[in-house]
């Protein structure tokens, strides 16, 4: 495979800033990196822009070291390393790409080859990029909690968010009833059958979950925003159910510690930036097949929503102040 090994773009965040007006993004000048025996070199082809990215330039994640270049999310093409990955097309993530080592945001990337995985030939280039932290977050915590089955219901608190409507497509894939409870509506786009959707705007969540699963309630509760649904995420779970969180807006909540041993619960904490990209990427092959079949869809990333490398200032701005569209870079 020859490729034309020159300079590219990267994005460099120098120090942590102390807000998001203090934001500084440099846009270098990236030769193709040196990489040792065990790596390869990657020409990043899309690179998805998640809220953790952003946020570990303004220092808030302590893992984060300083100088590097973010982006956890990626899709490319192998341009040197181990011959029988030379000229292959791979997507993943990791908790230490953009964190603890330089990241996607930029035309080079060097990976341990245990971290190569082949991306769906059925997703291009940006739909493969944008996949990464949401979808492994709602895997994980599914893992870690048991796998939705079927028979079984499972809510989805904050459906509309992005690891939110990963959350139903894993648990819709798994034949689980599936009940999204979201503020507001959804566009018909992001919506998946069978699936019934619960505006938590008009109040009586927890009874609506229990309506739906007649009067037994949810055996997994997926809390992607935290404190806001704690009460009713509780009330809404079956004898035996488990409720997963990955973040919250409050850290203190009323916790009843009767009704939790009676009810016999489980509280699962997911934090996927423990996971490095070997571990990461293991994950995102487990989902391969159910992307390269259809059964999982990728976000719609909109032309309007792929951005160069020059707008990351922009871009970061955008992801951190709650951007509902999934937007990826093109390096």
């Amino acid at each position: 495979m020859t490729v034309d090994k020159k300079a590219l773009q990267a994005v460099r965040v120098l120090t942590k800033a102390a807000n998001a007006d203090a934001l500084a993004p440099q846009i270098v000048a990236q030769d193709p990196p040196a990489h040792k025996a065990g790596e390869a070199l990657v020409r990043v082809r899309s690179a998805g822009v998640n809220p953790s990215d952003v946020k570990a330039a303004l220092g808030l994640m302590p893992q984060a070291v300083f100088p590097r270049t973010p982006g956890r999310d990626y899709a490319g093409v192998v341009v040197e390393g181990p011959s029988h990955w030379v000229g292959k097309e791979i997507w993943g993530s990791g908790g230490d790409v953009g964190i603890t080592r330089d990241g996607s945001h930029a035309g080079w990337l060097v990976l341990p080859e245990a971290a190569l995985r082949e991306k769906p030939k059925r997703l291009s280039f940006e739909e493969a990029g944008s996949i990464g932290v949401p979808f492994i977050t709602a895997y994980e915590g599914f893992r870690r909690s048991g796998l939705p089955q079927a028979g079984q219901t499972v809510a989805v608190m904050g459906a509309n968010g992005k690891v939110g409507q990963a959350a139903v497509q894993l648990a819709a894939q798994a034949g689980a009833l599936v009940i999204a409870v979201q503020r507001g509506d959804t566009p018909s786009d992001q919506r998946v059958n069978g699936v019934h959707y619960v505006d938590a705007s008009l109040g009586k969540v927890a009874e609506n979950v229990r309506e739906l699963s007649a009067g037994k309630g949810a055996n997994i509760v997926f809390n992607t925003v935290g404190s806001p649904y704690f009460e009713a995420a509780n009330l809404a779970m079956a004898k035996g159910a488990t409720q997963i969180f990955i973040a919250t807006i409050e850290r203190p909540v009323p916790f009843d510690i009767f009704t939790f041993y009676r009810g016999m619960h489980t509280y699962v904490g997911i934090d996927t930036l423990a996971l490095d990209c070997v571990h990461t990427n293991a994950l995102m092959q487990a989902m391969h097949d159910g992307f390269e079949a259809g059964s999982l869809q990728p976000f719609q990333v909109t032309p309007d929503a792929v951005f160069g490398l020059d707008q990351a200032l922009r871009v970061y701005k955008e992801v951190l102040g709650g951007a509902k569209r999934r937007i990826v870079f093109n390096p």
